[in-house]
């Protein structure tokens, strides 16, 4: 890799460049549930009326997906602020690889049906294997994509295999937050019709997504646990449907969303689990994103040294001297089975080790130019996040480019609904960057707020303002650090949610009601833009700042189209390498900055 090519013309600054990205943070569209616009952002508000602004795509075509009718999510977002360019993404990956049948002629899918297609034809009918799909159970395509489940039942089924159950994990996050049956019925009715012909496929069992299996970050391995206990050995409340289910759960506890659904399992006539995962089946996680796979394939994989639930390199015991097998739980009786992700969850790794569609190959990231360039950086955030601004942002790259210029901390966050402790550990974030700045020794520091994403989720209006209003002391802390240290900041998102708290009539703009008349809340990411704010109080003049700059920053300064627009959030990377001084390297997105 070769070093960035140093910017002549650039006069320099005392401190570095601070890489704020607020996430889930946008524009609203609408005035009714933008919390962001309702909350008291203070010091946000005065940062951006003395510095030049503008707003960046953070959705669908801007972040590699594949229509501008797809939302934005956390993994695409770092992906593009940190590589400078737009790479396709899971969903768009995994849907040419089905349409094009490239997926059905791969190893990893021929391994999985051959397994149980193999198996029942040695042992005759007694010796039926099942294949077992297990995912997010939604058409949001942030984690999976329904079509793409259907499409591989449909393959199956052609290539002789005899029986399928499918374990799913209800959503209400990318989609509406009570929408489970609207997705269940269809696809029950989708299930009968093709169990003909000794072909068998049903529903084995299910739950909410932030309750059983989809944990990330190794943040609460309970919930891998559960998923295990209900997905394997069906060790959970039986119900004669899936419809069966949701229904008791919403009558049992009043207000309950689909994300937190509880787990169950479908029983047959004789009482017992239809679905659970016994030695010689064939199991495939439909999810294509990788944060909240791999804990759930480390349960089915894992047996080396780990940290996290992610395998050791080299089966080397990892920091905290874990050593032996899979730890995280008691895993009990352990099937041997066929297992396959939808896509590779860590190309370092090499996790899963059979996996249906490859990842984008993402090479040239900024912070592998950083590193080559002697640039001495800091990336920081809280558990749910940290791997974020870590592995996300260096192009799905496990580790550091260099150990000696580069710092990774994690603050662990709480493990709790983030409703209760919405300001969540953005103060902590905040101390760690204000010593940073005050030590002068990094020069550029990259953070994540998680507060308007994962809060965001929880659809709860009021602990959205709170973690809103929280964040933006910590902005103006750090802001006050950033004018004594002499650095840049440059204020960002990798997507909305905050801004768009109600779900909206998409015709008439209204705000979509319940039967009590209270908004119904909208729990997933918005399309809306988020903004890039350059506040550089040492400004030498290297740059537009707009009109009437005199170099006295003031709220009467006009800023507006200081910056250029129409641009996407890939343009973070090229304009954090203007701010330090070099030439972005040759196919990056353009800057923000209009350079003179």
């Amino acid at each position: 890799m070769n070093s960035l090519q140093k910017n002549p013309a650039w006069k320099g600054r005392k401190g570095p460049v601070v890489l704020i990205i607020m996430d889930g943070v946008g524009y609203g569209k609408y005035k009714e549930g933008d919390a962001v616009a309702d909350a008291k952002m203070n010091a946000l508000d005065a940062i951006k009326a003395v510095s030049p602004h503008t707003k960046l795509k953070a959705h669908g075509k801007a972040v590699g997906l594949p229509s501008d009718d797809d939302m934005g999510n956390s993994e695409v977002g770092h992906n593009a602020m940190g590589c400078g360019r737009v790479f396709n993404q899971g969903a768009a990956l995994v849907s040419q690889a089905i349409a094009s049948g490239a997926m059905f002629e791969g190893q990893a899918w021929k391994e999985i049906t051959g397994n149980v297609t193999n198996a029942a034809a040695a042992a005759g009918t007694a010796g039926i294997r099942t294949l077992h799909f297990l995912g997010l159970f939604s058409d949001g395509n942030v984690h999976s994509h329904l079509d793409h489940l259907k499409a591989m039942i449909l393959r199956a089924k052609q290539d002789g295999v005899k029986r399928v159950r499918v374990h799913i994990l209800f959503d209400g996050r990318d989609v509406g937050e009570t929408s489970a049956l609207d997705y269940v019925d269809p696809f029950e009715a989708f299930l009968e019709e093709q169990s003909a012909g000794g072909f068998d496929a049903k529903i084995g069992s299910g739950g909410g997504r932030m309750w059983i299996t989809m944990d990330r970050y190794g943040a609460d391995w309970e919930m891998v646990r559960r998923g295990w206990e209900t997905h394997v050995h069906g060790n959970a409340r039986s119900f004669k449907s899936a419809r069966e289910a949701v229904e008791t759960y919403r009558k049992e506890i009043p207000g309950i969303i689909d994300q937190d659904l509880k787990e169950f399992v479908i029983a047959g006539d004789d009482g017992k689990p239809i679905g659970t995962i016994e030695d010689g089946d064939s199991v495939v996680y439909f999810n294509f994103r990788g944060d909240r796979s791999l804990e759930i394939t480390a349960a089915f994989e894992d047996d080396s040294p780990s940290k996290n639930g992610v395998p050791s390199k080299d089966g080397v015991p990892s920091k905290d001297g874990v050593s032996g097998s899979f730890d995280k739980f008691d895993r009990g009786r352990r099937p041997k089975v066929c297992y396959a992700g939808m896509m590779e969850y860590d190309g370092d790794m090499h996790v899963p080790k059979r996996y249906l569609v490859s990842p984008p190959a993402i090479d040239k990231t900024m912070g592998e130019y950083l590193a080559a360039s002697n640039v001495r950086t800091l990336a920081i955030s809280e558990t749910q996040k940290y791997g974020h601004v870590t592995y996300f942002f260096n192009g799905n790259r496990t580790g550091k480019f260099d150990g000696k210029l580069e710092d990774y901390e994690e603050i662990k966050s709480d493990v709790l609904p983030f409703e209760q402790r919405p300001w969540m550990k953005c103060a902590d974030i905040a101390d760690r960057v204000i010593e940073a700045l005050g030590s002068g020794k990094y020069d550029f520091i990259r953070l994540n707020f998680p507060n308007g994403d994962m809060v965001g989720h929880t659809g709860i209006y009021q602990a959205v303002i709170c973690s809103m209003e929280a964040m933006d002391l910590q902005l103006g802390r750090i802001r006050k650090a950033a004018d004594e240290a002499g650095a840049v900041l440059v204020i960002t998102a990798d997507h909305g949610n905050s801004d768009d708290m109600y779900e909206h009539d998409k015709k008439s703009g209204a705000v979509s009601r319940k039967a009590d008349g209270s908004p119904k809340a909208k729990t997933s990411h918005s399309l809306n833009p988020v903004p890039c704010i350059v506040y550089d109080p040492a400004y030498q003049g290297e740059y537009d700042q707009g009109s009437n700059f005199s170099g006295n920053r003031g709220v009467g300064e006009n800023h507006e189209g200081a910056l250029k627009e129409g641009l996407g959030i890939s343009s973070i990377a090229a304009t954090c390498i203007e701010l330090l001084g070099f030439i972005p390297p040759e196919g990056y997105d353009p800057s923000v900055l209009k350079v003179k």
